[in-house]
């Protein structure tokens, strides 16, 4: 399959070339703006229009959006193209991603939260009767397909659902893009979604992908340069358009799965994410690996997540199998929620100071940037030690957990 970018910049790095533009380093390599040869991100005609009509096609979609700011924006986007088509109360589960809970915010959308129950310390998918329940105030629905951890909702009977009710469906499918051309992947179900092409396919950090159907082509077209650089990364774009093209490797798929079965993992659906329950043991288990090199996608206080795409070597999984066979494992907390009552005023403790206390402020872990606490939950013990050990938290200030004073 042709390469419409990447064979551009290969041209132009054949060319003679004297810069009198932007960027400042007067062209080095393949980064470089919007010339007569390049096309143009806000206004394709050229190269970039040929690659995004490719990708929308791969995707299932009536048009898709190269991004190189992240899922983050495609999420930012759809949620513009929602309120700007009347939707007022957005049911949002209450573990979603912070770009959600930010970007809602931002839209001035009322969220309706979708419960959620605890499984073994991690938020599960909610349930089709939390989403009815749900659907029963809300104009729309967002949800995260799949989340961190590898799992799904029920997304058919949802879909069907929303589709009874003529109210839309949007997925955050950020860890999804491998899953185009399956059963599994947002486009099968979704008006709007976002593909984390940098997340689990061979693209660069940034390079994203924002997809919809039908009436909500024209909304999303509007909504996406309002949170889109004018000034894109070229080498992302290349790698975007790659990496959705890159081909499906099953025999990492297959590998993916024995390795699940091997280490003890959690049996969830997506071959791409493997989840290894280490407890309070996993702080020590991931310094280990890290000290051989071995690097995991996130340590949340209870579990290692390893993140693979179809770029993985069986190589690699062998060597992981072998390292992680070594290390012990602790009992995982059960990170189920207590809700306080909110005072007026606030203030910062450290997080062990801070256990028993209402939190005022949604705090997390950085990956996977969805909330250990929300405001109204009451810290408890487990979510104090996930946070001060983590490695990069959000919601907190100087290290401490802001709570309500009275």
């Amino acid at each position: 399959m042709k390469l419409y970018l990447a064979d551009m910049l290969a041209a132009q790095e054949r060319r003679k070339h004297i810069s009198f533009h932007t960027p400042g380093h007067k062209k080095r390599g393949a980064d470089i703006t919007e010339l007569s040869y390049s096309d143009n991100l806000s206004a394709p005609t050229g190269v970039i229009g040929q690659a995004q009509a490719d990708i929308a096609h791969i995707l299932g979609a009536d048009a898709s959006f190269l991004l190189t700011d992240g899922s983050t924006s495609g999420v930012y986007a759809m949620l513009m193209a929602l309120r700007d088509a009347g939707v007022r109360k957005l049911a949002v589960p209450v573990c979603s991603h912070v770009s959600v809970l930010r970007g809602s915010s931002l839209m001035g959308l009322e969220l309706i939260p979708v419960a959620q129950e605890f499984s073994g310390g991690i938020a599960r998918q909610p349930t089709v009767e939390a989403v009815r329940h749900a659907m029963e105030t809300a104009d729309a629905l967002i949800l995260t397909s799949p989340d961190y951890y590898g799992f799904f909702p029920d997304l058919g009977a949802i879909a069907e659902l929303m589709q009874a009710q003529n109210k839309p469906l949007v997925i955050d499918g950020a860890h999804g893009s491998h899953l185009h051309g399956t059963a599994l992947h947002a486009s099968n179900y979704a008006s709007m979604w976002v593909d984390g092409v940098h997340k689990s396919l061979p693209a660069m950090t940034q390079g994203a992908v924002v997809s919809a159907k039908g009436i909500w082509t024209d909304l999303l077209a509007e909504s996406v340069p309002c949170f889109r650089t004018t000034s894109p990364s070229y080498p992302i774009l290349a790698s975007i358009e790659y990496a959705v093209k890159y081909p499906r490797n099953e025999r990492i798929e297959r590998a993916a799965e024995g390795v699940k079965r091997a280490l003890g993992a959690l049996e969830n659906p997506d071959w791409s994410k493997i989840v290894i329950p280490f407890g309070k043991k996993s702080g020590d288990a991931r310094r280990f690996l890290e000290s051989r090199g071995v690097y995991p996608e996130f340590d949340d206080g209870n579990y290692l997540m390893f993140y693979l795409s179809p770029a993985t070597r069986r190589r690699e999984l062998k060597k992981l199998v072998q390292l992680v066979k070594r290390l012990p494992r602790g009992e995982v907390a059960s990170g189920a929620r207590m809700r306080g009552r909110t005072g007026k005023t606030t203030v910062a403790l450290l997080p062990q100071e801070a256990v028993g206390r209402v939190c005022a402020q949604t705090c997390g872990l950085f990956p996977p940037c969805m909330p250990v606490l929300l405001p109204g939950d009451v810290v408890s013990g487990d979510a104090a030690r996930r946070l001060s050990g983590a490695v990069s938290a959000f919601g907190l200030s100087d290290g401490k957990i802001i709570v309500f004073e009275d």
